[in-house]
């Protein structure tokens, strides 16, 4: 993916490439991320009932 091609992406594309650069650049384990990833989720869905 280009940087223009990044530049004209949707939001949720954009955030998925920061947190796979920020996740590779701190040497995460996949298997954490995963987890990680599986609270956020869990946390922004939670926040999505209340509004």
């Amino acid at each position: 993916m280009t940087q223009q091609t990044l530049e004209q992406a949707p939001e949720e594309v954009k955030l998925a490439v920061d947190l796979i650069c920020l996740l590779e650049q701190n040497d995460i384990d996949p298997q954490v991320a995963i987890e990680a990833l599986k609270i956020v989720k869990s946390d922004c869905e939670a926040k999505l009932k209340k509004a």
